[in-house]
Parts: C-alpha cells; structure tokens; sequence
C-alpha cells in the first residue's frame, strides 16, 4: 500500500482511510473498510455528544439519508463535510481518523507522520493532510502540509472559530477568503480569521503542497 511521490525521496504511510493490514485485498473492499471504520467512530462520537440524527443533521446542514450513510461507512464524508461535523461534535478530526492513542511527541520524522486523505470526487485523489503536530488535546496549535492533486479543493466553504496562516511550498493554490479570490505560487502566504467563509482549490497542472497552520486545533 505504500507508494513513493516523485520528487520528495520519502515515503507515504498508508491512507488513513485504509486498512494498512489488507494487502492483497481489492481497492473497493479496502475503501470499504476505512470508511465502515470512519461511520462507527463519527455515530459514537454523535451519541456521546447526546444527538439524534436528526438533530445533527440539521445542525450541518445535510439530510437524515446522507449522514445516515456515512455512519454506516456507505459513503465517505468530502472534507467540508467532515469539518461541519468535527465542530458540530466538538472533536478534532484527526480523532475520528486516529489509529493511536493521542500521545505527546517532540519530533516527528519525515516518512513517519500521519497522512489523512479526503475525498471530494474520488478517494484519495484530491486533497491529504500530512499531520505535523500529534494528536493529542493539549495542543494550542495544528499544523498540516496540505497536499491538492491538480484540480482538487474544498467542495463548499468552510466557517469557525480561530486564526489561520498558510505558505505555499509548491504549487499553485487559489484561496477564497469572505468572497474574494487569491491565486498564490510558491513563497507565497496568507493569513486570515477562520470565522470568515473560505475555500481552496488547486487550479493548477502539478500537485500543491501548502504548510497550513491555525488554532485552534480543527483538523
């Protein structure tokens, strides 16, 4: 399941929708099995907080069906979905996706870090977030290398407490910030309120990788 990206000499962990112990098993059975993993984690997180469907649903904005399918690992939630659902439940996203016990940890080598991938048209081929801060609750700041395939984005905009800083490594990164668009290359940077609407995508024809900083924690 590993597989090296050209160009960067280090090597990715499996996708944390996925099962790193199914070698040998077809894509869709392993797709299955990380998103049956992300449902179940979503619903007890959803009964903890004391919420019904319903009421949950209401509060992200998307129908009984659809968020029914996704706790049922049907469908795997696009990243704007998983984000309206983390700050609904008041949980970090890294959590639901989390096969460790959180844990403090000073130094995070390169090839070792988590890498969580979302899908907003087809797994684990638009955006991925490279973990650069441990999982772990006492933590003030969140920092992630956020990786968009050409073409791919947030498929709505994303709204919540906190701050927000960004340098573009590579790549060319288009970001939306309370209506207005901005197109960045690499060394660029941006820096907003998080309570602002926002949204990204990569309109270029190579991979963008943007060291993507904000609190507090929300990935």
């Amino acid at each position: 399941m590993k597989k090296k990206r050209k160009g960067h000499g280090r090597t990715e962990m499996p996708s944390m929708m996925t099962n790193p112990d199914s070698k040998g098993r077809g894509a869709d059975a392993v797709e299955a099995d990380g998103a049956f993993r992300l449902g179940g984690r979503i619903k007890e997180a959803r009964v903890n907080k004391g919420l019904n469907l319903r009421e949950l649903s209401e509060v992200i904005g998307c129908s009984v069906g659809a968020l029914s399918k996704i706790e049922n690992g049907r469908t795997n939630p696009s990243l704007s979905m998983l984000h309206k659902i983390g700050v609904a439940l008041g949980i970090n996203i890294a959590a639901l996706f989390s096969e460790e016990e959180p844990g403090e940890r000073i130094v995070m080598r390169a090839g070792s870090r988590p890498i969580m991938r979302m899908n907003e048209t087809r797994p684990g081929h638009d955006i991925a977030l490279e973990r650069l801060v441990p999982y772990v609750g006492s933590h003030l700041l969140e920092g992630i290398i956020n990786i968009i395939q050409p073409g791919g984005g947030t498929d709505a905009e994303l709204q919540h407490d906190g701050e927000e800083l960004g340098y573009v490594l590579e790549g060319v990164l288009e970001l939306c910030v309370d209506g207005e668009v901005y197109r960045l290359g690499p060394g660029d940077s941006f820096c907003f309120r998080s309570e602002v609407r926002h949204s990204y995508r990569n309109p270029g024809s190579s991979v963008a990788r943007i060291l993507w900083v904000n609190t507090p924690p929300t990935f």
